[in-house]
């Protein structure tokens, strides 16, 4: 038994104590303090939810199911970023280089484009399509 209670971290053995104080002042089947469920909770969060549940002699389900509710793990929630810039990679000279082909029942269109401007190929495509 002494192997077994070493192998529990000191936080957890605290904990313990606590239930054992708890369990053994109240008789029959009452329902565990909330203040002893967060702190079940709160060791799930660093040592797992079946450690934490047999150490503490809980039911993994209910204590499954606080650990949900209780939110994400970690210390805070981190914000979201209001703005986000995205930037592309910078070309060889500032120039590119692209070759479309695109064939549709009015004919094929072969575009070469070399340049610094974004090409607009929804707009071309449409035009090969659908006839402008």
């Amino acid at each position: 038994m002494a192997k077994v209670a070493s192998t529990v971290p000191i936080k957890m053995r605290r904990v313990s104590r606590r239930f054992e104080r708890w369990r053994s002042s109240h008789r029959g089947r009452l329902p565990i303090p909330k203040a002893l469920w967060e702190a079940a909770v709160e060791l799930a969060k660093e040592y797992g939810v079946c450690r934490t549940a047999q150490v503490l002699r809980l039911e993994y389900g209910k204590l499954k199911r606080l650990l949900v509710a209780a939110g994400p793990v970690g210390k805070a929630p981190k914000a979201l970023p209001s703005f986000m810039e995205v930037m592309t990679p910078p070309l060889a000279a500032g120039f590119s280089e692209c070759t479309v082909e695109l064939e549709g029942p009015r004919g094929k269109m072969r575009i070469q484009w070399k340049g610094t401007t974004g090409l607009d190929l929804a707009g071309l495509s449409r035009a090969l399509w659908e006839g402008a």
